[in-house]
């Protein structure tokens, strides 16, 4: 059978339309405000910049003649079902944001959505880590999901208190040591 007669399965289309991807159900996607525009500003790019230029060179494949040996025009075909795809995503991640800014949070002593902690592990090693929405989570950049373990044990704590952080490798007592709620 040619392939051209084939439906590629995409993971993102077996999911039920109505929950977000990567969210329990029930569950509000909260973004930081710098979070929001980025999925904004990521979405526009693929919408006029990347997927036109990827249009273009699938017009110009397709009118070179023998599409089933065209190089250019079979990955230009799969990078738009990849730009689709995610446009499809950033869309629906949007549509269900609730944006949260932490400039707005009254209670500086506590720690909530925004946050930017410092706390010191039972080995005295000292770690900062801010709670932001999924779409926002960057390790490397110490930007952590506020559905991640380590969130959740901060949630509510204040300086001083000692929160108990659940992992694979079993319970380990942190300190928290700072928060803050800065811009960004």
């Amino acid at each position: 059978m040619s392939k051209a007669f084939t439906k590629e399965t995409d993971a993102e289309e077996e999911l039920p339309d109505d929950e977000p991807q990567g969210l329990p159900a029930g569950t509000k996607n909260y973004v930081t405000p710098q979070g929001f525009e980025q999925l904004k500003d990521e979405l526009n790019n693929l919408a006029r910049v990347e997927r036109p230029k990827v249009v273009e060179v699938v017009s110009w494949a397709a009118g070179n003649g023998d599409r089933s040996e065209n190089g250019d025009y079979i990955y230009g075909k799969k990078r738009l079902r990849e730009i689709d795809r995610r446009m499809r995503y950033l869309t629906k991640r949007l549509d269900s944001a609730v944006v949260v800014d932490p400039k707005l949070q009254k209670n500086h002593g506590q720690v909530f959505f925004g946050a930017t902690v410092t706390y010191a592990d039972e080995d005295d090693n000292r770690r900062t880590v801010r709670i932001v929405g999924i779409d926002e989570a960057d390790l490397e950049k110490g930007m952590v999901s506020w559905m991640s373990p380590i969130a959740k044990a901060l949630m509510k704590a204040r300086v001083g208190d000692t929160v108990t952080l659940r992992t694979p490798a079993g319970e380990e007592s942190i300190d928290i040591m700072d928060i803050k709620y800065a811009d960004g």
